[in-house]
């Protein structure tokens, strides 16, 4: 992980410097359009997820950030988590959003939606050995999915023969849970 960082500090330190000799609002544009498109490159490599489906660099970072986090039931910490308390983290930083804490109420907010409707951001459900919604992910693209697994924060594939199997359906928050939750934050801040 540290190669990584610094690997990243210097690719970055040599894109500023660069950057120095062209005039100083357009090295500054530059730069930091290079280094989120250097951002984005990175984490779609390490992440097995198409460039052009990482149109949000703030989700693949906080993914990134909690890769390897033991799971642990109930756990809503990076000593250990379950997989609805990540989602429900990852909801809360990347967008803002505050959602409901267990798989089967998270699914009670969403617009169901298809596989192959699936867009980044949108929630993924599963029935594992369970007739009820017993697990949720967060879809990133590609047909890859971020959660909380019992061998931690992990990346997996809707196409691997497990979780196909017990894939129940995506979700995509409902607008009028967005437009109350915005409405509640806004109340909350007067």
């Amino acid at each position: 992980m540290k190669k990584i960082t610094i690997a990243i500090a210097l690719i970055i330190s040599v894109l500023s410097a660069s950057a120095q000799t062209k005039p100083a609002t357009a090295a500054t544009d530059n730069a930091a359009d290079d280094q989120e498109s250097l951002a984005k490159t990175y984490l779609s490599q390490i992440m097995g997820v198409a460039l052009s489906a990482t149109s949000n660099l703030k989700l693949f970072e906080f993914v990134h950030d909690w890769i390897g986090t033991p799971y642990r039931f109930g756990g809503t910490s990076r000593r250990g988590i379950d997989c609805s308390a990540f989602t429900k983290e990852m909801y809360s930083k990347v967008f803002n959003l505050s959602i409901k804490r267990s798989s089967r109420d998270i699914f009670s907010m969403v617009n169901p939606v298809s596989k192959d409707e699936l867009k980044e951001g949108d929630l993924v459900f599963f029935k594992i050995h369970s007739r009820s919604i017993s697990h949720v992910g967060v879809y990133l693209g590609n047909g890859r999915f971020a959660h909380a697994s019992s061998k931690g924060v992990a990346i997996s594939s809707l196409d691997d023969n497990y979780y196909n199997r017990y894939f129940y359906k995506g979700g995509r928050l409902l607008a009028s849970y967005k437009d109350q939750l915005e409405n509640e934050e806004e109340d909350d801040s007067q």
